[in-house]
């Protein structure tokens, strides 16, 4: 059953832009925190971004000052702007949540996942 949805995953240009969406499906994770996290084919799967619907966010060395994470809360659905992309970031892209969220900015605490987007970056 799958209860985080995302979206906007695709075929980009290097240095163009995506957003990816992650909305819930039957339930609500209004007392989670939520995070972006992605997998590149043969690596292990990392934290990219990560927020609190309190406001406060996290993003990696790797896509701080390109990536921005962002949420409405209303909708419990948790965006990621990606700008200036890299081929290093195709990847699929996967939304998780995880109601510890004393530990949010760990990779590790994150157990409610969706299916997952590609996102690839080529000429």
């Amino acid at each position: 059953q799958v209860q985080l949805v995302e979206s906007g995953g695709g075929l980009v240009q290097p240095g163009g832009s995506l957003r990816l969406s992650c909305a819930p499906s039957g339930r609500t994770f209004r007392s989670y925190a939520m995070a972006w996290f992605r997998q590149a084919p043969g690596k292990e799967r990392d934290l990219v971004a990560a927020i609190t619907w309190s406001g406060m966010t996290y993003s990696s060395d790797s896509v701080k000052g390109r990536f921005t994470i962002s949420g409405d809360a209303a909708k419990e659905t948790v965006y990621l702007q990606m700008n200036r992309l890299e081929p290093e970031d195709t990847a699929v892209y996967y939304c998780a949540a995880t109601s510890n969220v004393y530990n949010w900015m760990s990779k590790f605490v994150y157990d409610v996942w969706g299916q997952g987007t590609q996102v690839t970056i080529s000429s």
